[in-house]
């Protein structure tokens, strides 16, 4: 009805196969129910059924619940250890007993709690939030990016300015992310919006660009509906004076077919999901061209982090490798590198 066609994870699976084996990777290893769990959140028993379209989905509550302790199993700090909640909630100024009920499964956790997780993990915003489908579709597309290569490397620094308003307006409707924001996020210095300000922009934005068949904005009303709810439940976010809870979150982008990260995702992580998805697009009409703004956008990243930590003591060298240490155990990739030294600077 409003989302575009779903896209068919069995013929995306066939894909990938065939993709690895050109590079001469085994199939069963990029595909490996594991990886695909740890990229997803979804349990690796569940996958097959999913990619068959045969798996019953499972109620919000439990599919946040079973993917917050999935991500506590799966990226351990730098000991081996499972995160203590008080250590995942002080990243975003909150108790540990906060996270109490979303660990125990006795409830959701405040729309502003699970993008802090998300963020501390470093998963895609929409990790807790995103159906089995949508989750396992992201996995074999990461997969899939995995075993045909980075296809933007070696675009020119200035390509951005080859895309003009028309590239600009299309990222917007795809991002929620305003035209000058998404120029300003290329060049590595996105807008820091309260997460509150940023998700109002998003539902306006989506009911600004998804009207109804005859161009009227769809109700507060006809989109509480359709998660059991009433209208008067998203007066607040409407007027910007409150966010949703996480349920009315997950079913307003359920209701607009846009995915689970939608109103969560910072400018970034948006951007760079619409610019993936677009080089995806193009490389499916076997165009395989490069995508210079998403090279553009990531050479401005590194090149700001390698500025800065250029100007650190050697003590700060050694205190940025442990936070990276950390920053790894967190998103599953424990370990250093053979042959570093701890305390050196590279």
């Amino acid at each position: 009805m409003r989302a575009a066609a779903r896209p068919d994870l069995a013929a995306i699976w066939r894909r990938v196969e065939e993709l690895s084996e050109r590079r001469g990777q085994d199939p069963a290893e990029v595909l490996a129910p594991e990886r695909l769990s740890h990229l997803s959140g979804v349990d690796p028993l569940r996958i097959p059924a999913v990619v068959a379209g045969t798996a019953a989905e499972v109620p919000l509550e439990r599919r946040v619940h079973e993917r917050f302790l999935r991500l506590r199993a799966t990226r351990r700090d730098k000991h081996g250890r499972e995160w203590p909640l008080a250590a995942i909630a002080s990243d975003f100024d909150a108790p540990g007993a906060s996270l109490g009920p979303l660990n125990a499964g006795a409830g959701l956790p405040r729309l502003g709690h699970a993008a802090g997780v998300q963020r501390f993990f470093g998963v895609y915003a929409g990790f807790l939030l995103a159906d089995h489908r949508s989750a396992v579709e992201r996995a074999l597309v990461l997969a899939s990016e995995g075993a045909h290569g980075a296809g933007a490397q070696g675009a020119g620094a200035d390509g951005a300015g080859a895309h003009g308003a028309q590239d600009l307006e299309h990222l917007s409707y795809l991002t929620g992310i305003p035209p000058q924001a998404i120029r300003l996020t290329l060049d590595g210095t996105p807008p820091r919006l309260p997460l509150r300000e940023q998700v109002r922009q998003r539902f306006a934005h989506l009911r600004r660009t998804r009207p109804r068949e005859d161009g009227q904005p769809h109700s507060l009303a006809a989109i509480a509906k359709s998660f059991d709810a009433s209208g008067q439940s998203l007066t607040r976010l409407a007027q910007g004076e409150g966010l949703p809870n996480l349920a009315a979150a997950a079913g307003i982008q359920r209701f607009y077919g846009v995915e689970g990260g939608f109103l969560l995702a910072d400018d970034t992580e948006a951007l760079a999901t619409a610019l993936t998805g677009i080089a995806r697009e193009l490389e499916s009409a076997e165009r395989e061209q490069e995508n210079p703004m998403l090279a553009v956008m990531r050479s401005h990243d590194v090149r700001s982090i390698v500025t800065r930590a250029g100007r650190l003591s050697p003590r700060g060298w050694k205190s940025l490798a442990a936070h990276l240490d950390d920053l790894l155990a967190r998103e599953g990739q424990l370990g250093r590198p053979a042959g570093t030294d701890e305390g050196n600077a590279p």
